[in-house]
C-alpha cells in the first residue's frame, strides 16, 4: 500500500568516465516558485530624441557596453582578489554576443557551482517527474498472517525520506495485519554501492552535515532535508555539572561521551560537539554558561542506513508490531521472488526536490543524484558510473565538456575543474530544455528573505537593482568562490553570467561578485548605475563555506 504524502507540508582531478578505482563534495509548496517570464528581445537602449535612430542605438549601445566592461574590470582589481585568478564571462544568450570575458577558458575549482552540472544531468537523465521509492518487504516462508520471519527496509536513493515517512511505512505494515517479526529488521541500501565518501574529501570534515556519508537508505532531517545527520541539542546544567545532551534521532543508535561542564552564569563558552571517525560516538567537550541558551548542531552518523533501520524499528513498536530480533544491514531476497512488498513510499518529484537541493546547496542530495544517474544508465549506483552518466548527459545537451573534470557531484572535492565558459555554456543550453522551468525555480534569488526562495542568496544584494532579479548558484570553500546564473532584463531578454574566483587568501570575495551582479542588473534596466564599489555581502558564518552548511541562511 502506498503512503499518501504531501511532500512539503507543515587533489588531482580525473576526467569523468576514467575514474577506475576511485570513489570521488521545509516544507513549502507554491511559495518556492520563482516566476521568470522571459521574452527574447535585444537588450538595447532607446534612442534619444532628435538622434538618427540607427546610429544613436549603435553608438549608445557601444558606449554602455564599454562602460560595463570598464566597471567590471575595476571591480576585479579589488584588494579582496589580490593574487587570485578569476574566470568571468557575461553573454546575451539571445544574440550570442559575449559582453565580457576574462580568463573564461581557465580551468578552476567550482566549489558548489558543480551542482549546476549535477542538477542539469539529473533532470536530463531521470526527468523532472522522477520519484524515488522506499519499500518494506517481508520474507516469504512458513507462518501466518500476523507474523513474518524478517522485514527488509529497502532504500531507493530518496534524499527526502523523513522520520515521518518511516512512521507511515510502519503504520502500513501494521495495517497489513503483521503483529510480530520473529527475526529482525534488515536495512538494505544496496541500490547504491558501499562507498560512503569521495576519495579526496577531508577526513576532518566528516562529522559535519556538509560531508555526510552517502547511502541509498538515509533519513533526511528537517524541512531542508539534510541527509545522514542527527540534531544534537546541548543545554546547560547546574554550574559545575555536565550539560544535558539530546542526541535527537540518533538517540539509542549513537553513543554519548559527555566531557563538557557547565560554567558559572555569565562565563564564556568553549563548547565543541564532535563525532569520533568510524564510530557513532558523539563527543561533547568544553564549557557553556549556566545561563546560556541551548546549542543546536547537526552532526553526521556513521552508516546512515543503520539509523534508518533503527528509526523504522521504533516506529513499528509504536504501531504495535513487535520485533524479536534487532536491526542489521542486509540484502532483501535475491530478485525479490522470495519476498512480498508490505508497504512502499514515493518521494516528491525530482523537480520539487531540486528546491532544497539547490537553494541550500545540499551536498548529500548531489551525490545521491550522481549515484542514481549511475543506476539509471549503467545499473550501477556508484560515483564512477554516475559521473560518466553526468558527462554523457551534458554532452547530449550540447555542452562542450572538453575542459570539464568531474570528481564528485557537489563540488566539495578539489579534484573538480570547470571553466567560466563551460558554466555559461551549460546555463545557456539549459534554457532550451524541457525541464528548464524546474531548473530555474531551484536557483537562489538575490535578496529574497524567504529561505525557500532566496536560499544562499537571501542575505545578499538586498535593496539593490539585483534584489529579486538575479537568480544564481553560489559556491564557496577555502580559497574558492563562485556565482553563476541569470539576470533577466526589465523589459525582456536576459544575461547569462559566471564568476569563478580561485586563490584569494582572505574571505570569499562575495562583495565583488555581488557588485558585478548589481551592475549587470542595472545594465538590463533595473534601476540606474550607482557606482561600482563592491557590495556589502551579509553572509553569516566563517565565510569559508556555503552559509547553509553552517545553518546561517
Amino acid at each position: 500500500m502506498r503512503t499518501s504524502v504531501n511532500p512539503w507540508a507543515p587533489a588531482s582531478g580525473r576526467r569523468s568516465g576514467s575514474r577506475s578505482g576511485s570513489r570521488s563534495e521545509g516544507r513549502r509548496g507554491p511559495a518556492w516558485a520563482v516566476t521568470a517570464a522571459l521574452v527574447a528581445i535585444p537588450l538595447l537602449p532607446v534612442a534619444p530624441p532628435g538622434a538618427s535612430p540607427a546610429h544613436a542605438d549603435t553608438d549608445a549601445a557601444g558606449e554602455r557596453l564599454a562602460d560595463l566592461r570598464e566597471d567590471i574590470d575595476t571591480l576585479l582589481r579589488h584588494s579582496s582578489l589580490e593574487g587570485a585568478v578569476s574566470g568571468v564571462v557575461v553573454t546575451d544568450p539571445d544574440s550570442g554576443e559575449v559582453l565580457y570575458s576574462r580568463d573564461g577558458a581557465e580551468q578552476l575549482l567550482p566549489a558548489s557551482n558543480m551542482k549546476l552540472f549535477t542538477a542539469a544531468a539529473a533532470l536530463e537523465v531521470l526527468g523532472a517527474d522522477h520519484t524515488f521509492s522506499t519499500e518494506v518487504m517481508a520474507e516469504a516462508g512458513p507462518g501466518h498472517r500476523r507474523s513474518v520471519e524478517n522485514l527488509y527496509l529497502v532504500g531507493g536513493g530518496d534524499p527526502t525520506l523523513s522520520e515521518d515517512d518511516l512512521d507511515g511505512l510502519a503504520a502500513d505494515v501494521a495495517a497489513s495485519g503483521v503483529r510480530v517479526v520473529r527475526g529482525g529488521v534488515y536495512a538494505d541500501d544496496t541500490w547504491f554501492d558501499s562507498d560512503r565518501l569521495v576519495d579526496d574529501w577531508w577526513p576532518e570534515d566528516e562529522p559535519y552535515a556538509y560531508s555526510a556519508q552517502i547511502s541509498a537508505l538515509t533519513v533526511a532531517h528537517g524541512e531542508r532535508h539534510d541527509t545522514g545527520v542527527t540534531e544534537v541539542v546541548v543545554s546547560p546544567g547546574k554550574a559545575g555539572k555536565p550539560p544535558e545532551v539530546d542526541l535527537g534521532a540518533a538517540e539509542g543508535y549513537a553513543e554519548l561521551d559527555n566531557r563538557a561542564r557547565t560554567g558559572a552564569p555569565g562565563s564564556g563558552g568553549t563548547l565543541s560537539v564532535d563525532r569520533v571517525l568510524g564510530t557513532n560516538t558523539i563527543t561533547v567537550s568544553g564549557t557553556m554558561p549556566a545561563d546560556g541558551a541551548p546549542v543546536s548542531v547537526l552532526r553526521t552518523v556513521h552508516e546512515p542506513a543503520g539509523l534508518a533501520g533503527h528509526l523504522f524499528e521504533r516506529a513499528l513498536e509504536r504501531h504495535g508490531v513487535r520485533v524479536v530480533g534487532g536491526v542489521e544491514s542486509g540484502d532483501a531476497p535475491e530478485g525479490r521472488s522470495g519476498a512480498r512488498v508490505l508497504a512502499d513510499h514515493e518521494s516528491p518529484t525530482l523537480g520539487e526536490i531540486l528546491v532544497p537541493f539547490m537553494k541550500f546547496s545540499n551536498n548529500g542530495h548531489a551525490e545521491m543524484l550522481v549515484k542514481s544517474i549511475g543506476r539509471e544508465v549503467a545499473d550501477e549506483g556508484s560515483w564512477d558510473a554516475g559521473l560518466a552518466g553526468v558527462e554523457s548527459a551534458l554532452t547530449g545537451l550540447g555542452v562542450d565538456t572538453s575542459d570539464l573534470v568531474l570528481n564528485d557531484g557537489s563540488g566539495l572535492s578539489r579534484g573538480n575543474l570547470v571553466t567560466a565558459d563551460t558554466v555559461v555554456d551549460l546555463l545557456t543550453r539549459s534554457r532550451g530544455a524541457s525541464w528548464y522551468g524546474a531548473w530555474r525555480e531551484s536557483l537562489p534569488v538575490a535578496g529574497e528573505s524567504d529561505p525557500f526562495v532566496g536560499g544562499t542568496l537571501r542575505y545578499r544584494m538586498g535593496g539593490t537593482a539585483a534584489a529579486g532579479v538575479v537568480a544564481a548558484k553560489t559556491g564557496t570553500m577555502t580559497g574558492v568562490s563562485a556565482l553563476s546564473g541569470y539576470v533577466p532584463g526589465a523589459d525582456g531578454g536576459e544575461l547569462v553570467f559566471s564568476i569563478v574566483n580561485n586563490g584569494h587568501s582572505g574571505p570569499a570575495p562575495r562583495g565583488v561578485q555581488d557588485a558585478i551582479s548589481v551592475r549587470l542588473a542595472e545594465y538590463v534596466g533595473h534601476g540606474s548605475a550607482a557606482g561600482v564599489r563592491p557590495q556589502s555581502a551579509r553572509v553569516e558564518g566563517t565565510g569559508e563555506m556555503e552559509c547553509s552548511w553552517e545553518l546561517a541562511c
